[in-house]
């Protein structure tokens, strides 16, 4: 295949590269790692497998750069970004919390779990901001994670393909879902993670307390129940005004702060493809 003119698993014509062209995303990945801390095994998992404490931001540029390449990288790309993430899954054990019983943490049921709620998150935080989508459209994008959700080891068939069967997944799911000590732990780090670059106790970690406050605001009520926090009155109204309008600042910043070089690759070999509209629809 010419790499030059590959266009990847999804390409400039589908909604995975309209979503994924949202800068406000990485606010979605805040809301996926609230709601993935409430399943006991899969947070037993990254509290016992993983240097999260210590390396914060380096795993969270990298989950960033897996799900880049994964979305905007070539064939080639994607396909070797999963495999060293199953390559490590594979290696990887934890101990339920409950039973003591050991288990490997790409169990089929956890991984579809890390699935579920991540691309929830990345499709309905697009949404709530402002981004343009349709039903169809959400419905198509599930679709076409599918693709995603095979690269990490699951059989398409049992994944969610609609809003509707996301919907319904939750619904079976909620009863196994609790705050578990774990989950208390993964969420005040998320509030308070050590700041980079020496920002300590600057304008900047009180800038955080806001962005994680919001990245736990866009949660489903049920999942904020959980954690019982208290529900205050037109909290969903709020958080989706304040998506609104941090998405309409956000498209005010030049492209080269807002576009990264994963990106930036995809739309020269889109090009080069001559394959659909470049141009992503803002």
């Amino acid at each position: 295949m010419d790499t030059d003119r590959d266009i990847g698993l999804f390409g400039p014509d589908s909604v995975t590269w309209r979503v994924h062209a949202e800068p406000i995303l990485w606010l979605a990945g805040l809301r996926a790692l609230y709601l993935q801390a409430l399943h006991p095994r899969v947070v037993a998992g990254v509290v016992q497998n993983s240097n999260y404490r210590e390396d914060a931001w380096g795993r969270l540029i990298r989950t960033a750069n897996y799900v880049g390449a994964v979305v905007y990288g070539s064939t080639a790309d994607a396909h070797r970004a999963a495999a060293k993430v199953r390559g490590i899954h594979r290696r990887l054990r934890a101990r339920d919390p409950d039973t003591g019983e050991e288990f490997r943490v790409d169990e089929p049921d956890l991984l579809l779990w890390v699935h579920v709620t991540e691309v929830d998150s990345f499709v309905s935080t697009a949404r709530r901001s402002g981004c343009p989508l349709s039903d169809a459209d959400v419905d198509r994008y599930h679709t076409e994670q599918l693709r995603a959700a095979e690269l990490v080891g699951l059989d398409p068939a049992a994944v969610p393909d609609s809003a509707e069967a996301v919907e319904a997944y939750y619904q079976r799911v909620r009863p196994d879902l609790r705050l578990t000590d774990g989950a208390k732990e993964t969420a005040r780090f998320l509030v308070a993670p050590p700041m980079p670059w020496g920002l300590g106790w600057t304008p900047a970690r009180f800038g955080w307390l806001g962005v994680s406050g919001l990245g736990f605001s866009m949660l489903p009520r049920w999942a904020r129940r959980i954690y019982r926090m208290p529900e205050l009155p037109a909290a969903d109204v709020t958080t989706t005004v304040t998506l609104r309008g941090l998405r309409r600042a956000i498209d005010t910043l030049p492209d080269r702060l807002t576009r990264g070089p994963i990106y930036e690759d995809a739309i020269t070999r889109a090009a080069a493809a001559g394959d659909g509209d470049t141009a992503i629809p803002a």
